[in-house]
Formats: structure tokens, C-alpha cells, sequence
């Protein structure tokens, strides 16, 4: 898998977030090409959901620098780095489970100064394969359904860099089979750029241009995913020395 262009837009340089003597994130540097699918995994506990939140300005950096499309968006809090192009899901969803499917994310564009809420949102409804749901209640879709509505939410606005946090997290095979091909065309037709924090490993390594690992708030490593599968080091402390 090749990307678009070879254009970076999005840079996480030594960044820490310290709790008093403990190293949450300790100089972690990663970065993202555009139209690329950056996969981060590692044990739970190992900083990865940290880092997303240290990217999208939920935590405050202890040190460290984090650039989107060469700017330093380091100061600003989550809502100016959304409206400057980087959203992220959650690992749980944050749908409104009594609305309408097309009405929330209608509403959503509106709220963020889409020029044509309406065509935003049938154009992201479209791409994920919810037209057929416009009009139904978000309680009363199965949980699939559920995730790639949060998704849609996160494609509001059209943004050049989605970050997400277990998307698969709950969803069957098939499901979470049918979520990495939406990813995988997102990145080309819509020229949106992915980092992915997943525990689904056939998913990370089948879609994802590059992989990081994660253990205790540090990159042990990083790189084109056949490299990292084979690194002694990933072996031994996630995928298993017989992986």
C-alpha cells in the first residue's frame, strides 16, 4: 500500500505526559503521511489512547511538540485542532441514540459551519453505507451500524486527519471486516489520513502502511508492518514469541 502523496500532516515529536513520577508517555515521535493508515498497538496500559489524547489536545504535554500540516498546534485545545482539520472517535460511541441517524450528523455539520449541511451529511451517510438508515432511530441500529455512525460524526467537515480509538472494539469479524474496507477507501476517495489505536490484529496489519508499538509509554517499534510483525522485540512483548 502506497500513499498519495508524500506529504506529512501530521507530527508528534518527543512527546511526554508525566504524572508526577509516573511516565505515562515518555518521548514518544510519531508521524503521518498523507492518505496513510498508521496503526498503533500494544498492551493495554502502554500509553497508546494517551498519546491520542496528547495529539488532540484532551492532555496537557509534560514536553514535546505536535504539528498538523507543518503548523504547531501544540497551545491550542480540541476544538481549534477540529476545526483545523483533526477529529477522533472514541472507544466508546458518541452517538445520540434518540435522534435520527441523518439528523445528527446533519446537525453536526451545521454546528460546525459546513456551508451545506444537508449535502455533508448524505455525502458522509453515502460513503458509509447508512443512506438506507437516514431515517431511523440511532437506539434501533445493531452496534455496527452504531460505530460507523460515530464515524460518520467524526467525518464531519470533511477533516484531513481522523484519529480513532478501537473502532473495532465490540464488532464481530464481518463487521469489523467491513469497517477496515470504509477506512481503506476513506483514505483514497476522501483523502483523509488515519491513525488507529486497535487490538485487531489481523485489521492493523492488513490495512495499516505503517505500524507502531507501544510498551510502557515508549516505541519499541515502528515501521512497514511485514518489518514490525518480524522484530524480535514485538515478538517477545505483544504478538508472542511464537507470532
Amino acid at each position: 500500500m502506497s500513499t498519495s502523496e508524500n506529504k506529512l500532516v501530521l507530527e508528534a515529536h518527543d512527546v511526554a505526559i508525566h504524572y508526577g513520577g509516573v511516565k505515562a508517555v515518555d518521548g514518544v515521535s510519531l508521524s503521518l503521511q498523507k492518505g496513510q493508515i498508521h496503526g498503533l498497538i500494544g498492551p493495554n496500559g502502554a500509553g497508546k489512547s494517551t498519546v491520542i489524547d496528547a495529539i488532540t489536545g484532551r492532555r496537557r504535554l509534560t514536553r514535546g511538540k505536535v504539528s498538523l500540516a507543518g503548523v504547531d498546534v501544540t497551545h491550542l485545545g480540541p476544538t481549534e485542532r477540529r476545526q483545523r482539520g483533526l477529529s477522533r472517535s472514541f472507544q466508546r460511541t458518541s452517538i445520540f441514540e434518540q435522534m435520527l441517524v441523518r439528523q445528527q450528523v446533519e446537525l453536526a455539520s451545521y454546528k460546525m459551519g459546513v456551508a451545506d449541511p444537508g449535502a455533508d451529511a448524505d455525502a458522509i451517510l453515502q460513503e458509509l453505507d447508512l443512506m438506507n438508515l437516514s431515517h431511523a432511530v440511532a437506539a434501533d441500529l445493531g452496534y455496527g451500524e452504531q460505530r460507523r455512525l460515530d464515524l460518520a460524526l467524526a467525518l464531519v467537515g470533511r477533516p484531513s486527519v481522523l484519529l480513532l480509538d478501537e473502532p473495532m472494539a465490540g464488532l464481530s469479524v464481518q463487521e469489523s471486516h467491513d469497517l477496515a474496507k470504509h477506512l481503506q477507501a476513506l483514505t483514497s476517495r476522501w483523502d483523509v489520513s488515519v491513525l488507529l489505536v486497535e487490538h485487531d490484529m489481523d485489521v492493523v496489519f492488513g490495512i495499516s502502511n505503517v505500524v507502531t508499538v507501544f510498551e510502557l509509554g515508549r516505541v519499541i517499534a515502528s515501521g512497514e508492518p511485514a518489518v514490525v510483525r518480524a522484530d524480535p522485540r514485538v515478538r517477545t512483548a505483544y504478538l508472542g514469541s511464537a507470532a
